[in-house]
């Protein structure tokens, strides 16, 4: 069935050709970009890729664990959810998943503490005893504004762009969203109307690597999926916490390659969330997902 060569696509091939891209990827887009390297609010789409975009995705807020925003998704209902993956006309559509690690951050960002839950003095640490779920469904800025509000963010691998459009709503004051794909780019400024929000600057070069940005926060999900990846991340991170003092929180439900990889032993656990039952159906049947906030004990050392 081609919805099981999908299935194996996204939750497979992801390890392997998607990493292979980060680590190749050295700035050159390409599918009508110009070799534009960044795209900012006032240009506009490409009207064939656009018009494709719309009529090959769906826009959706059920199943996920932020109804409040509005996504073009790739489902069920979709025709390239039948078709052979290779009948796709550009990269790999990763960026039409709504990954369970995304998810988390994107629904802690804005997350409005019930008064039974535990806090520490630091957001980036906060425990909830509260079920994870039972969230507010309105907008709203977290109380804590050394979380997003005021801040600048980057979001690194935004694919849908989920939780830069989360950041833009809980009060960042500037929001980077980072992917290598140009199509991810072009969904996310599609997703920013559905939200009508200003589409925010987003940069498709490989940044991992790249001197480290002065920003306060930098997010990402569903990320450690290939070890020479990780440990390009993991070296990066520590780079912009040790130059910059960054605050880095990252997304994810649990993958083993994330789970045995050395930067776990350096995550102090923020909140976990049950993922709605389409989300674990879609994710081989994971059930929640955890954002962790990365602090590592030699930050100050030379990386």
């Amino acid at each position: 069935m081609a919805f099981r060569s999908w299935k194996r696509l996204f939750l497979v091939g992801r390890q392997n050709t998607f990493a292979k891209a980060w680590r190749s990827r050295r700035g050159g887009p390409s599918l009508r970009w110009k070799r534009c390297c960044h795209w900012s609010a006032g240009k506009s789409l490409d009207p064939e890729v656009k018009a494709f975009l719309e009529e090959n995705t769906e826009v959706t807020s059920s199943g996920h664990l932020t109804p409040e925003i509005r996504l073009r998704l790739l489902t069920p209902r979709c025709r390239f959810w039948r078709e052979k993956p290779d009948l796709w006309p550009y990269g790999d559509p990763f960026w039409a998943i709504y990954w369970p690690g995304g998810q988390a951050l994107s629904s802690s960002l804005h997350w409005n503490p019930p008064a039974e839950a535990v806090l520490t003095s630091s957001p980036a640490s906060r425990v909830s005893h509260h079920p994870p779920c039972q969230k507010t469904t309105q907008m709203y800025i977290l109380d804590n504004p050394h979380v997003v509000k005021g801040r600048s963010v980057l979001d690194l691998g935004s694919g849908c762009g989920a939780t830069a459009i989360a950041a833009v709503m809980s009060g960042a004051s500037q929001v980077l969203a980072n992917d290598i794909d140009p199509i991810a780019g072009m969904a996310m400024i599609l997703n920013c109307e559905l939200n009508h929000l200003n589409p925010f600057p987003i940069t498709i070069k490989n940044i991992i690597n790249s001197e480290a940005g002065n920003w306060d926060l930098i997010v990402l999900g569903d990320m450690f999926y290939d070890e020479q990846l990780a440990d390009g991340l993991h070296h990066w991170l520590r780079k912009c916490i040790r130059i910059q003092q960054t605050e880095v929180l990252i997304g994810d439900p649990g993958r083993h390659q994330f789970l045995s990889h050395s930067i776990h032993s350096q995550l102090h656990k923020v909140i976990e969330y049950s993922l709605p039952e389409y989300t674990r159906q879609e994710n081989n049947g994971l059930t929640s997902s955890i954002v962790w906030s990365y602090q590592p004990s030699n930050s100050l050392e030379n990386c």
